[in-house]
């Protein structure tokens, strides 16, 4: 399980990475590297689902 969390963590740094860009730089690293297709849109659900899973191992170490 522990190698789980970590690919989600580094899935979810990537994520926040881009965001970063984007805000920052105006600069899309997904769609300049996957392009505006549903690759992209398979790349963000990726995020937001290990997003998802990271707040869960979040409370789980809040409640040890």
């Amino acid at each position: 399980m522990e190698i789980i969390q970590k690919c989600c963590l580094i899935v979810t740094i990537i994520g926040a990475i881009n965001w970063g860009l984007i805000g920052i730089l105006d600069f899309n690293l997904v769609e300049t590297i996957f392009g505006e297709g549903g690759i992209a849109r398979i790349i963000y659900s990726l995020v937001g689902i290990t997003g998802l899973i990271n707040i869960g191992i979040l409370f789980n170490h809040l409640e040890s």
